[in-house]
Parts: C-alpha cells; structure tokens; sequence
C-alpha cells in the first residue's frame, strides 16, 4: 500500500467531486472565475493525479462575461452512467446583497476528454447542484435552495426533483428533504445509495476555518434523514493546529478494490511565527485545495480513519501505484498550437485576435485589451500558484508608445488584489519597467520616479518572479544571464482567499502574462516562453 501525502490536489482545487468508472477515477473541481470551466483529474491509484479534461471550453457553455470575483463555476458534481459522464454545474452571477443568482446546468459526455455536450438549462433556486442516479434509473437533482427573504436564515435547506433524461428537464414536485443542523450553512449536497440506506452528505458552517462536512441518512429518498451520531463526518474547526485547515465539501468514492475514502476541501495557511493561532487563524495563498482520507464503517455508518480531522499521510488502496508523466513541462516554449491546461484566462475564451500561438510562431502573442481591474476583456493567460516556493520567468519582446500600453508579468487574485511587474512607456525615459500594485482596490506605483529605463537596443526583456512561502520579489534581465532584482518586496497572504475583504473569496493566487493597451489600439507583446518551477525552501 503506498502513503498518501495531502493535499493531492495543489494549489487553487476547491470542491471536489469524486467518480469511479471501473478502475479510473475523476475528480471534478470548482474553477470560479476562471475559464475553460470545471477541472477534471484522472487517477488510477488515488495517488498520483494528472489534469485530464476541462470540459466547459465554449462560449455556449459558460458566458462569463461581467461575472463579479469569485462567481462563476461553483462546485460542480461529476457522476457516471448510462454509458456516459453527467457533469453537473452552476454559473453564479450575483454574489453580493441579498441574492444569489445561479443558474444551473447539465452537459454530458461520452469520454472524460471528449468535446462536452450542449448545456441543459436545469434551475436557478440555489447553488451546488448534485445528480443522484438510483438503483431503479430515475434520476434527481439535490442543490442548496436559497431564501433571499429579509429576515430569513440564506440556506434554506436541500432541495430535491426528479429529473427526467428523456425530457431533458426536472419533473415532478421539488422538496426539502433537508434543513441541516444547528451549524447551518448547508450546501454542497450528494446523495449516495448504500447498504439500502440513502446517505446525503453536505457541507456546513461556510467555507473558511468553520467548514465542515455533514452526513445523514434514511430509508426513504425523500427523508426523514438522521443526523451522524458522531458529526461531524470531518472537520479541522476543532484542531487549529493541524496543517490541514478548513476541511469540509466532501464526496465519497468505493474503490474496485472495496475500499472506501472521502476527498475533501483543505487550506495551508502560511506560517505565521509570534501570531495568534486563533484569531485570524491564517491566510492560505494557494486557495482551497483537496485532500483525501480513507473511510471506515460502524453501524452503517461513515468515519474518518483516526478521527474527524483530517490526517496530512493515509495508507492509499491496495491498488499497485500508476505514476503518470507530468501534465506540464517547467519550461512552456509556446510551440504547440493549443495552450497548455493547466493555463486559464477571465470568464471568457479568448479568440485568436487577443491571444494567438500562431502569429509569431514559438510564442504567445498577446494583443493588448482591457485592464486588470475589468471583469469583461483582459489579454491575461495565467496558471494557479501550486506550491509555496517557486519560480515563474517569461521573456517578453514589447515596444509600447504610450504609458497607456503595458505588458509582462503579473501575481494575481482578482480584480481588486494583484502587482504587476511591466514594460510600459514614459515620456521622459522612453521604455521602461515599472511596478503597478492594487491592494483591494488601493493602487500604487512602487517604483515611481525610479523607473528601470531599458536600452533601445535591447529587443527581449526576461522577467521573474521568486515566491519565498510569506513574501515574493520580481526581478529583470536584459540579457538572460545577468539578474537584477527590484527591491521591493511583497507579502503572500495579500493573494489569499482570507485576506481579500477580511475573507470569504473563494478563488487562490496566480501568476501569468498579460498586455493591456487601454488606448485602443491593442498593441501587442509576443511571450518566448513561460516557466513554473517549484523550489524547495531554504
């Protein structure tokens, strides 16, 4: 049996939904914001995952146009049956004041990686919806029904429909057949048939450090459902110093080998040395990530191996380990004609007019559009921060005219919280480097007046950033060998889920390229290549 070492599932990874089809298994996550929608994981073993499938890549599918921060995909469930994988989701548009506005879908497919079926709009009554497929072949939605009624508890409890395949829509009565418990907050339903028990588990307590995971059970579809004699199924509100924070948003998975685990929702925060543990307990730049524990069974029903928290080692399935080359190469040389998975763009798909691999062959060329403030059309391409030491470098050819126009390298969260490291153009020193920072919507100019003049000559500029666990630095070079960097220094836990507005974001940090020419004119930069590359600390 091999050691399982969490999170399996680094960096920004929220919201897991596990699916075995024979000896395979998926993991559909949540990816907000950031399109192509939904991120699929394939592993043979429970170990060893590689990014397979982001199925939502259609502006038919998913139109994010204008979606606040943190909206978007939220949880989405994956399930196979019928031959085919059901992947259910919700594009959330309003996220502040008194409604949540979710709209939520189906769309199918008859391969994990396959070209993703048109979606079928389903409801709008509330957020994380779930398809439950019973023993008989009907089938049922669960999702959270949302309460914007002044007064009124948000969470109004689980609802429940049958849907009709053949129809291609919900039928019959909806109803609630869950309220939760004291803990409230419940959402992220799923709905399991065991041992003739129906088993819904959800989450509860909101998704920072009071998060948890809930299971209930009954012999009838519809309920009564009771409560685990024991809940929590797993939690770490209890344990402040266990590694492993905010544990909750579950889904369950039976092995072919009759093993049972639980994959999870987690956050590292930072190490914060003469702090207080519990108040704020921390800030998790990599986002929510996703852990695994293994299951046991008592009395019908669930626990966690060595208790409701969650455990940093497990002992993995007795399933022979299957490693599988890595999903990303360090070094991006931009030769493909398709960008790499693990890169995202801002709630729409960019057409060869913003971003293009084939204009100037072996680079990516980005034409310059909005700023990284807008939430319509940013030329920005970006990967999730996975690890808490790392490097990202590009090397970037830019000749803006005015101080409109700007490109390079940039560490993200959203629109109100980023630093950009950039080739712009002064009136006095002609092409420059320079440092815009927005700090929840605070915006300054580290550098001003000790801009970085680069030399006429000089056709490529190398850009990097060195991210260090609590800060990180950029630094340039105009020759690639040579490294300069700037001395200013930043601090991690301001591209947190925790820090943004005192928390309750739900995204993780980035880092990628973008160009912006607010002049119109949609000057373009061309990127030789881009590396990620994870450093052990010091």
């Amino acid at each position: 049996m091999a050691i399982i070492r969490n999170p399996i599932l680094t960096g920004f990874n929220p919201d897991p939904s596990i699916c075995r089809v024979g000896e395979d298994y998926y993991i559909a996550v949540s990816t907000f914001e950031w399109f192509p929608g939904v991120g699929i994981y394939h592993s043979k073993d429970l170990k060893n995952w590689r990014l397979a499938s982001r199925p939502l890549n259609r502006l038919n599918q998913l139109n994010m146009m204008g979606n606040p921060d943190s909206g978007g995909i939220w949880a989405p469930q994956l399930s196979y049956s019928d031959n085919k994988f059901w992947l259910i989701y919700t594009d959330v548009k309003v996220t502040e004041g008194q409604w949540k506005d979710s709209h939520n879908y189906l769309v199918t497919c008859d391969t994990i990686d396959g070209e993703w079926s048109e979606p079928i709009y389903l409801n709008s009554s509330g957020f994380d919806p779930s398809l439950f497929h019973d023993e008989d072949g009907k089938k049922y939605l669960v999702n959270m029904l949302w309460d914007h009624r002044v007064g009124h508890h948000n969470f109004y409890g689980i609802v429940l429909q049958e849907f009709s395949a053949k129809e291609e829509k919900l039928v019959g009565k909806a109803e609630v057949i869950f309220k939760g418990t004291d803990v409230k907050l419940t959402e992220a339903p799923h709905l399991y048939k065991i041992n003739g028990y129906y088993y819904l588990l959800t989450a509860e307590g909101g998704t920072k450090y009071e998060h948890q995971a809930t299971i209930a059970r009954s012999k009838d579809l519809r309920g009564p459902y009771e409560v685990h004699p024991e809940n929590p199924l797993i939690s770490s509100f209890s344990s402040p110093r266990n590694p492993l924070q905010k544990a909750g948003h579950a889904s369950i998975v039976k092995t072919h080998t009759d093993e049972w685990f639980l994959v999870h929702l987690t956050g590292r925060p930072l190490p914060r040395e003469d702090q207080p543990l519990l108040d704020p307990r921390g800030f998790c730049p990599l986002g929510r990530e996703t852990a695994i524990q293994r299951l046991e069974w008592k009395n019908d029903w669930p626990y966690v191996v060595g208790g409701n928290q969650p455990s940093l080692e497990i002992e993995g399935p007795s399933i022979d380990e299957v490693k599988f080359e890595k999903d990303y190469e360090e070094k991006d040389d931009f030769n493909s004609d398709t960008l790499n998975l693990h890169f995202q763009t801002l709630r729409i798909p960019l057409g060869k007019d913003i971003v293009s691999l084939t204009d100037n062959p072996g680079h990516l060329r980005l034409y310059g559009r909005e700023s990284l403030t807008s939430k319509f059309t940013q030329a920005f391409v970006a990967r999730r921060w996975q690890h808490f030491n790392f490097t990202a470098e590009t090397k970037v050819a830019f000749r803006p005219v005015t101080f409109q126009q700007s490109a390079g390298l940039v560490n993200y969260y959203n629109t109100q919280n980023w630093t950009s490291f950039q080739i712009s153009w002064n009136e006095e020193k002609g092409r420059i480097l320079e440092l815009m920072t927005c700090d929840n919507f605070t915006f300054d100019q580290p550098l001003k007046g000790d801009e970085i003049k680069i030399p006429e000559d000089v056709e490529y500029i190398y850009l990097r950033v060195d991210v260090k666990t609590i800060n990180y630095q950029y630094a340039y070079s105009f020759d690639g060998d040579n490294w300069n960097t700037v001395p200013v220094t930043f601090q991690s836990y301001k591209l947190s889920d925790d820090y943004i507005q005192g928390g309750g974001f739900f995204t993780g940090a980035f880092v990628g390229m973008r160009c912006q020419d607010t002049s119109g004119q949609n000057r373009h930069a061309d990127f030789d290549y881009f590396i990620y590359k994870e450093k052990t600390a010091k």
